[in-house]
C-alpha cells in the first residue's frame, strides 16, 4: 500500500498485529459481557415498546396483558440461557449452533442454522442502529430528519472501531453499556422506592392520551392471535443470546467456564431490566400507538403528525427522574449509545461465523483471513455493507426493520437445541459411570425443553409476523443457503480438478517438445529482449510471430528483420479483419492440435510504466492476449518487462515504502534495494 493510503489507515485501525499476538486480544468476563451481550442487554430498550405497540391493536384494556407476556419472555429468556450454558461446555471451539447442528443434525441443518444467523446478525446492525437513531432523535431533531444518513455514519464508525480489533473495541464499548445497565436499575429502585414507599403518583408524558383501538373487544381466537403476535415481539429481547456460544475462543481460560458464567449474567440482567421496565409502564401509564397520528388521542382529537412518539424506556425515565434531570439526560444519552454498540454483537458473530464457514468452504475464502488487526476484516466489511443496503432500503425504520427480526434466531435456536439432545443420546449410549449419566440426563433434559420450547415460538413467529415482513427474512435465509451450497459445490469441483493423482499425469509427464513464440509488432528495443530471453529458453522450436494487419508496416517489418539477418524465423499472419488476437489463438490452437503432447509457449514483450494514465496508452493487446490464452491448455504464457523511463518513477516510490514506515507500522528490517534492471509493476 502507497505511503498515502498507509497513513489513515494506520490512523483510523492502528498499527498492524503479529499473529503471535492473537492470545493478547482475549477477553475477560468484564469487558466480554459488553462485547458479546450487548445486542440482549440493549433490547430491553425496544421490546417492551414493541409489545406495547401490539397491544394497542386492542386499545388500552389489552395492556393489562403485558406482564403476564413479560413472564413469559423470561421463562424463554432462562430457557435459552440455561440450553447454551450446555452448549458451551460441549462445543468451547466457536462453531455454536452452527457447529452443534452440523455434527449431531448433519451438513443441511447446519448450512440452515448458518443461513439464519447470517440474515440475524445483519438485522441485529439494522435494527440497533435504526432505534438508536430514533432514541437519538428525540433530543436532536436533524437525526430525525436525516435517518437514513445518520444511521450508515454510525455503521461506518462501528466498522472502524471494530477493524481495530476486538479487545479495543470491548473497552470502547464497556463503558455506555455499563453505564446504561446502571442507569436502567436505578430507574427501576428509585421507581420502585417512589411509588412503594413515598407513595407517589409517577405519570408518563403520554399517561393522559387514549388510544383509538383498530379493533375493539377482542375475544376467542383473535385475542389470542393478538397476545401471542405481542409475545413473539417481545421476544425480540433474546436477540443475540446465542454469540456468546459462538465466542467461547475468545475468552480468557478457563473459556467454556467463563463463557457460560457470562451468560447467566446476561440473562439475569435482561430479564431484570426487562421486566422492570414493563412493570413501570404499567404504574406511568404508557401510552403506545402504531400510527401515533391518528391513533392516539387527547380530548378526543388526534394528535396529529407533528407529534414525535418517545420510546417505552424514554417516557419511563422522564416520569420516574423527571424530564430534563441529570438522570433522565444521562440514561437517554447512554440508551442511545448503547444501541448503537449493541450491534457489537453482530460484529463479533457474523465474521467468526463467516470464517468457520469460509474454512469449511461454503463462503469465499478471503472471510477466513485476519486483518491488520487480527480481526476477520472482510467479514465486518461485509456485514457493514449489507447492513447499509437494508437501512436504506427500510428507511431506518426500527418499526419495519423488526418485523423481520428473530425469525433466524428462533431457526437457530431450534436447531441447534435439538441437535444437542442428540449429543446428549450419543454420549449416554458410551457412558457408563454413573455420575457422568446423572449430569448428562439433566443437561439432555433442559436441552429437550429448549428445543420444544423455542420450537414452540417459531411457529408462532412465523405464524404471527410472516405477512408483517418475516418472508423477507426466510428469502433471505434461502439465498444465503443456495449461495453458499453454490460455493461448496465449485471448491469441491476444483478440489477434484486439481487433486494429485498417483501415476504419471499430463501434468507431471514432461512435453515432448516445447514450442516458444516471440509476438513481434516492430523491431526495437523490447522485441529484441524478448528475443535473447527465449533464446536462453533452448526451446526445440524457436519462431517470431505477427499479425499483417496493414501490409506497408508489415512489409517493412520484413525487410528490417532481413536486413538485421535476425537468426529467428518471422511467421505472418494474415488478418483480414485487421484483428490481432483472433489470428494469433487460432494459430496456437493448431499447434497444439497437430501435437496434443507438446506444449507452447507465447513470449509477449511488455512495456513497464510509472503512472497509471498510461497503462491506458500501453499492453493492452497483451493484456487481451493473456487472457485468452489462459484458456487455451498446454499454453505458457511469458511476459518479458521493459521498463521505459516513467517507470523510474514507480521504483523511487517502491525504494521510498521500503526505507520509510508509516507512524505505527510494523517495522520489518532493513529492505533489499531492488537490482538494476528490474521492473515494479503497478
Amino acid at each position: 500500500m502507497s505511503k498515502l493510503t498507509d497513513v489513515p489507515k494506520r490512523i483510523l485501525i492502528g498499527r498492524a498485529l503479529r499473529s503471535d499476538r492473537l492470545g493478547e486480544t482475549l477477553l475477560p468476563k468484564r469487558i466480554a459481557l459488553p462485547v458479546f451481550a450487548s445486542d440482549p442487554l440493549s433490547s430491553v430498550a425496544y421490546a417492551p415498546g414493541e409489545v406495547l405497540l401490539v397491544l394497542s391493536i386492542a386499545g388500552v384494556s389489552a395492556y393489562h396483558f403485558s406482564p403476564w407476556i413479560a413472564v413469559a419472555v423470561v421463562v424463554l429468556m432462562f430457557t435459552v440461557v440455561a440450553s447454551y450454558r450446555q452448549n458451551v461446555h460441549a462445543y468451547p471451539s466457536g462453531g455454536g449452533d452452527y457447529e452443534v447442528a452440523t455434527t449431531n443434525l448433519g451438513p443441511r441443518a447446519g448450512l440452515t442454522v448458518a443461513s439464519a444467523l447470517l440474515v440475524d446478525y445483519v438485522l441485529t446492525v439494522a435494527v440497533s442502529i435504526a432505534s438508536g437513531i430514533e432514541n437519538l432523535g428525540s433530543a436532536v431533531p436533524f437525526v430525525v430528519q436525516h435517518k437514513v444518513l445518520c444511521a450508515c455514519a454510525v455503521i461506518v464508525l462501528l466498522t472502524l472501531m471494530n477493524l481495530r480489533g476486538v479487545k479495543e473495541s470491548g473497552k470502547l464499548f464497556a463503558i455506555p453499556t455499563y453505564v446504561f445497565v446502571g442507569g436502567v436499575f436505578i430507574m427501576i429502585a428509585w421507581g420502585a422506592f417512589r411509588g412503594l414507599v413515598l407513595g407517589d403518583t409517577m405519570r408518563a408524558p403520554t399517561a393522559g392520551f387514549h388510544i383509538r383501538a383498530e379493533h375493539q373487544g377482542l375475544a376467542g381466537f383473535a385475542l389470542v392471535f393478538l397476545l401471542l403476535r405481542a409475545f413473539s415481539s417481545g421476544c425480540a429481547a433474546l436477540t443475540g443470546v446465542e454469540a456468546i456460544s459462538n465466542g467461547v475462543p475468545a475468552f480468557r481460560k478457563p473459556k467454556s467456564k467463563n463463557a457460560a458464567t457470562t451468560l447467566a449474567m446476561m440473562g439475569l440482567l435482561a430479564v431484570t431490566m426487562f421486566c422492570g421496565i414493563i412493570a413501570l409502564a404499567m404504574t406511568t401509564k404508557v401510552r403506545m400507538a402504531e400510527y401515533p397520528a391518528t391513533d392516539l388521542l387527547r380530548n378526543g382529537v388526534p394528535i396529529g403528525s407533528g407529534y414525535v412518539q418517545n420510546p417505552v424506556i424514554s417516557q419511563v425515565a422522564e416520569a420516574v427522574f423527571g424530564k430534563g434531570s441529570f438522570l433522565f439526560i444521562v440514561l437517554a444519552a447512554a440508551t442511545a449509545l448503547v444501541l448503537f454498540l449493541a450491534a457489537n454483537t453482530a460484529y463479533n458473530g457474523f465474521p467468526l461465523l463467516g470464517s468457520i464457514l469460509a474454512q469449511d468452504r461454503y463462503l469465499p475464502r478471503q472471510l477466513h483471513t485476519r486483518g491488520d488487526r487480527l480481526a476477520f476484516s472482510n467479514g465486518i466489511v461485509l456485514l457493514s455493507g449489507t447492513a447499509m443496503l437494508l437501512v436504506v432500503i427500510y428507511g431506518a425504520d426500527s418499526t419495519r426493520l423488526i418485523q423481520l427480526y428473530i425469525v433466524g434466531v428462533f431457526v437457530s435456536f431450534t436447531l441447534s437445541q435439538t441437535g444437542m439432545v442428540r449429543h446428549w443420546n450419543r454420549h449416554l449410549a458410551a457412558e457408563k459411570d454413573p455420575l457422568k449419566r446423572r449430569h448428562m440426563v439433566r443437561s439432555r433434559a433442559i436441552n429437550a425443553f429448549g428445543a420444544f420450547f423455542t420450537g414452540l415460538v417459531l411457529v408462532v413467529v412465523l405464524v404471527t409476523k410472516f405477512t408483517h415482513g418475516a418472508w423477507v427474512a426466510l428469502l433471505g435465509m434461502c439465498i444465503f443457503y443456495v449461495t453458499m451450497t453454490a460455493i461448496r459445490k465449485h471448491y469441491d469441483r476444483v478440489a477434484d480438478e486439481i487433486a494429485a493423482v498417483d501415476g504419471p499425469t499430463d501434468d507431471s509427464v514432461r512435453p515432448s517438445r516445447v514450442h516458444s513464440l516471440v509476438l513481434v509488432s516492430k523491431i526495437h528495443r523490447p522485441t529484441l529482449r524478448a528475443l535473447a530471453y527465449a533464446k536462453l529458453m533452448r526451446s526445440d522450436t524457436l519462431e517470431a510471430l505477427t499479425v499483417n494487419v496493414d501490409p506497408a508496416e508489415t512489409k517493412a517489418l520484413r525487410e528490417e528483420w532481413e536486413r538485421r539477418g535476425i537468426a529467428v524465423p518471422l511467421k505472418v499472419l494474415d488478418s483480414p479483419y485487421r484483428e490481432i488476437t483472433r489470428p494469433i489463438i487460432e494459430y496456437v490452437k493448431n499447434l497444439r492440435k497437430e501435437s496434443p503432447r507438446d506444449a507452447v509457449s507465447v513470449i509477449i514483450p511488455e512495456y513497464v510504466v510509472g503512472h497509471w494514465y498510461e497503462h491506458l496508452l500501453h499492453n493492452q493487446s497483451a493484456l487481451r492476449l493473456k487472457g485468452r490464452l489462459l484458456f487455451t491448455p498446454g499454453v505458457m504464457v511469458t511476459s518479458v518487462p521493459y521498463q521505459l523511463e516513467s517507470s523510474q518513477v514507480a521504483r523511487d516510490r517502491a525504494r521510498r515504502r521500503q526505507e520509510w514506515n508509516a507512524p505505527g507500522a510494523v517495522r520489518r528490517g532493513p529492505a533489499e534495494r531492488p537490482k538494476d534492471g528490474a521492473g515494479t509493476k503497478e
